[in-house]
């Protein structure tokens, strides 16, 4: 099945709780200032809170950067469809349409969580507790993608879902921070790309598969 994408930008699901709203407010002001404009007063502001507000509910900084990574998981995961990709009975042309479409819907209406992933990843990097959380958060989104290149029959399914993964972080990063970032792919080039990509992996028609 291909996951049911919208077809414009939508707003994240409203946030169950006070820290959810906290969480979604971290990811915002960390793709419009950065790691150097996050404060605990900042995001009370922003989130229109009393202050002392996101103090209560995490009361340091590696507390606020934390949730916002698990908050980040959930919305990139469901902006991917990551849950709804076909079933390996569907073919590597329905997996690389499902996963094309994801990814253009990402490009055109995603990049702040982009943006904010790169500044956590960053951060990450210096502090070993976040780089736990991180981590953790990563191995969930990739576990969907693994199990459905095992049962498409690939010969090293965790080493594909790391070149798939590489493959679309690295587009991702080129068309919202690097060099590409005016050039969005269209949605044939996508597919194209990722059907290369799987033929290579699953073997396609006159190609053997990758061992």
């Amino acid at each position: 099945m291909t996951p049911r994408i919208p077809a414009g930008p939508t707003r994240p699901a409203p946030a169950a709780s006070r820290a959810g709203l906290i969480a979604d407010t971290t990811l915002r002001l960390l793709a419009e200032r950065g790691m150097r404009g996050l404060t605990h007063r900042a995001v009370d502001e922003a989130a229109g809170l009393p202050q002392g507000s996101t103090s209560n509910t995490a009361r340091t900084r590696l507390a606020l950067l934390e949730i916002a990574v698990r908050r980040l998981g959930e919305r990139e995961g469901a902006a991917l469809g990551i849950h709804e990709l076909p079933a390996p009975a569907a073919g590597p042309a329905a997996v690389a349409d499902a996963l094309a479409v994801a990814l253009h819907h990402c490009l055109l209406h995603h990049r702040d969580l982009a943006v904010a992933r790169y500044e956590l990843a960053l951060e990450a990097t210096r502090r070993p507790e976040l780089r736990a959380v991180y981590d953790a958060t990563g191995a969930r989104l990739r576990a969907p993608l693994i199990a459905l290149l095992t049962g498409a029959g690939s010969t090293a399914p965790e080493r594909h879902a790391l070149s798939l993964i590489a493959w679309t972080d690295g587009l991702l990063f080129s068309c919202t921070a690097g060099s590409y970032q005016a050039e969005v792919p269209g949605l044939d080039e996508l597919r194209t790309g990722f059907a290369e990509l799987l033929g290579g992996m699953l073997g396609a028609p006159g190609r053997p598969a990758a061992g």
